[in-house]
């Protein structure tokens, strides 16, 4: 199965971006899936002019994120809290696909602050909605993401891996549920 973790943070030095880097190790620590990171601020997409309904059809500066995110069976939105909701570059980088029919989707939030996110989540439910992705109900909330991941993604607080492997398992079962590996004979 392959697994695309979409960091929806633009700014340079996202705290953000730390928990997409502890969630791609850990998923590739213990599961055989392919788990790729997505990061907004490599992909300089202008506001969304067209839909990428195939890589063929996608410029050619962007086919390698087409390939990705259509490729992906499973994908798991990690944004900050701007403003009560989610970035608007997350936003954007999804207008430029089609709907993602049954796809897991898991949702994760940040903020330095008390409340993780939380905001965020209750938005970005609505937009796994629109998309027609089937929302894996464990989201994961990260209040104090500054004091609980290092630069690298390493955690540093080990009272939050009880939260993040029950993310972790709640996900992989609903993807894992829609998206069964082939039997091999």
């Amino acid at each position: 199965m392959n697994i695309e973790i979409i960091a929806g943070s633009p700014r340079k030095n996202s705290v953000n971006f730390r928990v997409a880097l502890y969630l791609k190790a850990l998923l590739q620590e213990r599961t055989e899936h392919e788990v790729n990171i997505i990061d907004v601020r490599q992909w300089p997409l202008p506001l969304q002019e067209m839909v990428f309904s195939t890589v063929e059809k996608t410029p050619d500066a962007f086919k390698p994120l087409a390939q990705q995110v259509l490729a992906a069976d499973a994908l798991i939105l990690v944004s900050p809290e701007y403003n009560g909701s989610y970035t608007s570059a997350l936003k954007n980088l999804m207008d430029y696909f089609p709907k993602q029919s049954r796809k897991a989707m898991g949702i994760v939030t940040t903020s330095p602050g008390a409340m993780g996110g939380m905001r965020a989540s209750q938005q970005m439910q609505l937009l796994v909605g629109a998309l027609f992705g089937i929302l894996s109900p464990y989201m994961l909330i990260t209040p104090g993401v500054d004091k609980k991941f290092d630069a690298e993604g390493n955690l540093l607080d080990p009272t939050f891996q009880k939260a993040v492997d029950t993310f972790v398992s709640e996900f992989l079962w609903l993807a894992e549920s829609l998206k069964p590996e082939p039997v091999v004979a």
